[in-house]
């Protein structure tokens, strides 16, 4: 066998066995809490010593940063990108950040559910981080929806209220919805996008939110709209 291919096969391994890790520690954290997880208790769920262990990451801190980034930064990265879309009007952004936000959270339920938990628990610079891509994904939203309102796509509204209410909205799948149970994620996600977006357009006859409690009493509104359908 070639160094080459040698190499790759131990990296592959180390990959497989590093995204092991991760699994369990994320199980753990969810199951025990971070602040409830030691790092023996890794090392023992996935299947190694402790000082093995140590060979692939150096901490559980390590381990929940790296979900930290994947939950808020990534998806702070991605609603940005798609925010700044050139080819899209304000809606058609509204509606594909929503789709996409939703279907993160419900495919990824445990671990939304997980960090909201641990929120209290989070080393300082952790939270920091997790807290950053928070600001941004509501930046970029307020952002999509003030532009909407300024081309009169969407009617005047709070921009940051607004976004608010939509984070809400879709923040609530993790806890609701359950893969492979009554409803389909499809599905929820393109009526919650258009649910977001018929929302902005506004209703005949009706005002515009002026607090966070009037745009919640409408999203909870819209919720139960949702569930009807479901």
């Amino acid at each position: 066998m070639s160094s080459s291919s040698q190499g790759e096969r131990t990296k592959t391994r180390r990959g497989l066995i590093e995204q092991e890790i991760y699994v369990q520690a994320t199980r753990l954290f969810a199951e025990r809490g971070f602040a409830g997880t030691n790092f023996q208790d890794i090392a023992d769920a996935v299947g190694l010593t402790r000082p093995a262990l140590y060979h692939y990451v150096s901490s559980k801190d390590e381990l929940l940063a790296k979900l930290v980034a994947e939950i808020t930064q990534d998806a702070a990265d991605d609603i940005a990108s798609e925010a700044a879309r050139a080819d899209l009007d304000p809606a058609q952004k509204l509606r594909s950040i929503v789709a996409g936000t939703a279907r993160r959270q419900g495919e990824h339920a445990d671990r939304f559910r997980l960090l909201v938990r641990s929120e209290a628990d989070l080393p300082e610079e952790i939270a920091a981080t997790h807290e950053a891509g928070r600001r941004a994904v509501l930046k970029s939203i307020a952002g999509v929806i003030e532009e909407g309102v300024r081309s009169g796509v969407f009617r005047p509204v709070d921009s940051r209220v607004a976004a608010l209410g939509v984070l809400g909205m879709v923040n609530w799948v993790a806890w609701w919805y359950r893969p492979g149970g009554r409803d389909d994620l499809t599905a929820v996600c393109d009526e919650l996008a258009e649910m977001a977006v018929a929302g902005l357009r506004g209703r005949d006859g009706a005002s515009v939110p002026q607090t966070p409690a009037d745009a919640l009493a409408v999203v909870r509104e819209d919720l139960d709209r949702l569930e009807r359908l479901l």
